[in-house]
């Protein structure tokens, strides 16, 4: 059996994606988590084969959770399920270590397929992404930066994130410039939107 830890924040997508697995007779569900940090502890007590996660959830993001397995040394294998179509997004999934980068819409069957693949040692990434990443601009931001820019992003102020990540405001003021130069934005709205658009937030 291949053991799967499931990690998205909404719920009635998680609850789709744990009964559509459990169809299969080769693939168990051996845990549910609704964001990054919880998948992480999941991780840590259940060892599941496949960490099937979404991009975008509350308190850590999927990429992040990827990164802090692949830091951890875990034998866990990361295959991403998101609505991203964005090469900006792939790229820095491979780089944390992602072996599977699949798109929602895709169809049911192609998930079993891939999971059974990644957990054999493969990789699964959806093809037009596949295609996308090599023509693709490269992120020039920092991993700071792109900390600094997203809690701008979600209004936060300069204040607010100084306290969030432990740093000076006039650092985060620092980091949020560096970032607009390189986006050659106006301003920190403007080098989110860019940021956002492009898959490097």
């Amino acid at each position: 059996m291949i053991r799967i830890l499931i990690a998205e924040d909404q719920s009635m997508v998680l609850g789709a994606l744990a009964a559509l697995l459990k169809l299969e007779p080769d693939l168990d569900v051996v845990g549910q988590a609704r964001n990054g940090q919880e998948a992480l502890a999941q991780c840590e007590e259940l060892r599941p084969d496949i960490v099937l996660t979404d991009i975008e959830m509350p308190l850590m993001t999927g990429l992040e959770l990827a990164a802090a397995l692949c830091g951890r040394g875990s034998q866990s294998r990361v295959v991403i399920v998101t609505t991203f179509a964005r090469s900006g997004y792939l790229r820095r999934a491979m780089a944390a270590g992602v072996r599977g980068y699949l798109l929602k819409d895709a169809p049911s069957e192609s998930l079993a397929s891939a999971i059974r693949s990644v957990h054999a040692g493969g990789r699964a990434i959806a093809p037009e992404l596949a295609l996308e990443s090599w023509s693709g601009s490269e992120d020039p931001l920092s991993e700071r930066e792109r900390q600094v820019l997203r809690l701008a992003g979600e209004g936060r102020s300069g204040a607010d994130i100084a306290k969030q990540l432990s740093l000076s405001e006039g650092t985060v003021r620092n980091y949020l410039s560096e970032a607009i130069s390189k986006l050659n934005a106006g301003n920190r709205v403007e080098a989110f939107r860019l940021a956002r658009e492009a898959g490097w937030l």
